[in-house]
């Protein structure tokens, strides 16, 4: 596997980690559908909400902070998808919101997360 895709697979592992510990219910990692991915689907039990999340890692910042690689056309991809797994997994009536988690793992052994929470909206 190349260098780039362990580094990504590590800081979804460490992202809903993270999450789980502030409460979340991880419902799905890396749901497809057609050619857009969301990487972690989770459920906030209060309010009761379906979170949607991005996670970008990234092993410096010497390419600028992960979560302003975010652009309007993965914006889209990810509604795309979102729209589907709502209609999919019958949770068109839950409201739903989009977060980011940007990790940091300039020192491996002290990876730095930074949540955003409600980052942008349909």
């Amino acid at each position: 596997m190349a260098q780039h895709n362990e580094l990504g697979k590590q800081g979804e592992a460490l992202a809903a980690g993270f999450l789980e510990t502030k409460g979340l219910h991880i419902l799905d990692k890396n749901y497809r559908f057609d050619k857009s991915e969301i990487d972690i689907v989770a459920l906030q039990l209060e309010p009761a909400e379906v979170v949607f999340v991005e996670v970008k890692t990234r092993s410096s910042e010497y390419a600028g902070y992960p979560e302003n690689t975010i652009d309007a056309t993965k914006k889209q991809h990810l509604f795309r998808a979102a729209d589907a797994y709502l209609y999919e997994k019958q949770l068109l009536t839950v409201p739903a919101r989009f977060d980011i988690i940007a990790i940091s793992m300039q020192n491996p052994e002290h990876p730095m997360i930074h949540h955003i929470e409600d980052a942008f909206r349909y």
